[in-house]
């Protein structure tokens, strides 16, 4: 049995280039080759720029980080830029639909490849479900400002765009509210979009971008001029305990910003749909990081010159942070507006990127064959993508931005740990595959990126280890209940 586990899919029967056909060989449609570099550098800032520089950032800085919450941001990019390496180059050796699952699944082996998995499902899921919950924040904001407009008070009760749950400790509390009733309508319409297809999805994704990026240069050349310097004394703030401030909540802080960099991962979920992976999917994967990286510092540094940190622990903070300044609320109107269309493309992305996991799970065996259909007049996996969208609608209409935050970065620093661990592997017993893109000095940037994964998911571990571990409790239950009985690596007659 424990060879089982550890058995391994054949890396040629991975990978794959050139234009699928409509159909496959026992007629069942196939995914589209439709994505360029330019779509999938896109894609990755879509994903990359939403609730992490729109939400995530104010409230780590006032929970957690003060003004040092640049550090964080600083030190969650060097880890994410090691795994980004090792992401690269396994997508352009194995361009399949999988992402790290795949990648685990051809080195590390079945059982490995399940817990990878299902830490992605952790991953896209409570990311669509956390940024949905930051997109409300703002829609909300949005509906203010209008009824400042027209004298009429146009915005929705907090009742029915607030959580009815939040964790405190560990621990569910009710809040007294009855829905997050927007975050569950976003999910809604963009699972819809998504239904329909990938190369509408990518065309509405890079208008959306185009948008939002505008935004935040819009931000940061006129916000830059009221930077008090004041507001960064002191750089980091004393230590309260509990991770709050000083070099322990730069930690924690760090990892909760991670959360704002992994959508270069969701660009791995669309390689087998990329036209010429082999050169595209490094150039998106690695392109958009650090165009990303570079917005996110500056963002953080004017974000806490331009208001106290204290005042940042808002579902709109950078909205929030221009309310004290009259000559800047045109540009508070455009920012809520480039939030509510920038947050949606990252729903857009994570809700493209889930179901394309299942769907390689499902080839596999490892779930119901019902993920692996593919509509065959759109060529998406359409059920997989209802099934994500109804579940994510239920987590963003229940809980609170900041639960779902960390256990996405729980999820998200697993699989990262893993593939860097696998790129090694890999180096070692298969030298000899052809390698369109190879990491530098591997033996050092591979366990390295390991490292950093691993040191920044313990840090919200320690507080929400319950989650995490009824998290892995339920995966290993369905593994070893349909998964291990069902995979085709096993039966391949079936």
């Amino acid at each position: 049995m424990l060879k089982n586990l550890f058995a391994t899919t054949s890396i040629s029967a991975s990978s794959g280039t050139g234009e699928l056909p409509d159909v496959g060989p026992h007629g069942e449609a196939t995914l589209k080759r439709a994505l360029t570099a330019r779509h999938l550098v896109m894609l990755g800032i879509g994903a990359i720029i939403g609730a992490g520089i729109f939400v995530i950032t104010g409230q780590a800085a006032a929970q957690h980080a003060g003004p040092a919450i640049v550090l964080s941001f600083v030190l969650a990019g060097f880890a994410c830029a090691l795994a980004a390496l090792c992401y690269a180059e396994f997508s352009a050796m194995l361009p399949v639909s999988g992402s790290a699952y795949s990648y685990s699944y051809a080195t590390l082996g079945e059982y490995v490849a399940w817990f990878v998995g299902w830490s992605l499902v952790l991953e896209y899921l409570f990311t669509v479900a956390t940024v949905a919950a930051g997109w409300s924040g703002y829609f909300n904001k949005l509906l203010s400002l209008i009824s400042g407009w027209i004298g009429h008070d146009v915005s929705l009760p907090q009742v029915l765009a607030s959580a009815p749950f939040t964790v405190v400790d560990g621990h569910i509390q009710a809040t007294g509210m009855l829905i997050n009733l927007p975050a569950v309508a976003i999910i809604a319409a963009i699972t819809g979009l998504c239904y329909v297809g990938i190369t509408q999805s990518a065309f509405v994704n890079s208008i959306i971008v185009a948008i939002k990026v505008t935004v935040i240069l819009l931000f940061i050349a006129f916000a830059a001029k009221y930077v008090n310097p004041d507001n960064w004394h002191p750089f980091i703030p004393a230590n309260e305990g509990a991770s709050k401030y000083g070099w322990s909540g730069v930690g924690r802080a760090a990892a909760i910003v991670f959360f704002s960099y992994i959508g270069f991962d969701a660009v791995s979920t669309a390689a087998a749909e990329a036209k010429n992976p082999q050169r595209d999917m490094p150039i998106g994967i690695l392109g958009s990081l650090v165009v990303c990286t570079i917005l996110y510092i500056i963002v953080a540094g004017i974000l806490t010159g331009i208001a106290d940190f204290r005042l940042l622990g808002t579902p709109e903070p950078v909205a929030t942070a221009l309310d004290n300044y009259p000559t800047l609320h045109w540009l508070q109107i455009i920012v809520v507006i480039g939030a509510v269309t920038g947050l949606s493309s990252v729903i857009l992305v994570m809700l493209m990127g889930q179901p394309r996991i299942f769907y390689s799970m499902a080839r596999d065996g490892l779930i119901p064959a019902v993920f692996g259909r593919i509509h065959k007049k759109f060529r998406t996996p359409h059920v997989g993508t209802v099934v994500v969208g109804v579940l994510a609608a239920v987590l963003g209409g229940m809980f609170n931005i900041g639960v779902l935050g960390e256990m996405v970065a729980m999820g998200t620093l697993l699989a990262f740990a893993t593939v860097c661990i696998g790129v090694l592997v890999l180096r070692y017993t298969r030298p000899e595959l052809p390698r369109a893109f190879r990491v530098p000095v591997p033996w050092l940037v591979c366990p390295l990126g390991a490292l950093a994964c691993m040191a920044l998911f313990l840090q919200s571990f320690v507080e929400h280890w319950r989650w995490m571990l009824a998290w892995i409790a339920i995966g290993q239950a369905i593994y070893f209940l349909y998964g291990y009985s069902h995979s085709k690596l096993r039966k391949p007659a079936a």
